[in-house]
């Protein structure tokens, strides 16, 4: 999926996507001044993870809905992000210069 596509994916679905993501962004920047990239993404990650158990579990009726909805939650959250991150990666690489020189 090109980045142009995910993009006007997100713009139909939301017209906010974007300033969200934006925010998410600031805050990465910012912790980024005081701390190693590395450590940045992962909290990151464990931060959208964790986001994304409590939206699956908040959203089944009880604990054992939460457990059947489990694997077919991690196989659409994963690949929303192998999606996203080869989007952005392709993204970075055809604009290498223009991002980061």
């Amino acid at each position: 999926m090109s980045d142009e596509k995910t993009e006007q994916t997100a713009r139909q679905m939301d017209k906010d996507f974007f300033k969200r993501t934006d925010a998410f962004i600031k805050v990465a920047n910012e912790l980024a001044k005081e701390h190693d990239l590395g450590k940045v993404s992962a909290s990151m990650l464990y931060a959208a993870a964790r986001f994304n158990a409590f939206i699956v579990a908040s959203s089944a009726q009880d604990k054992a809905e939460a457990d059947r909805n489990k694997v077919e939650a991690i196989e659409y959250f994963t690949n929303q992000y192998r999606n996203m991150l080869l989007a952005n990666m392709d993204d970075y690489i055809e604009k290498y210069d223009e991002y980061l020189k």
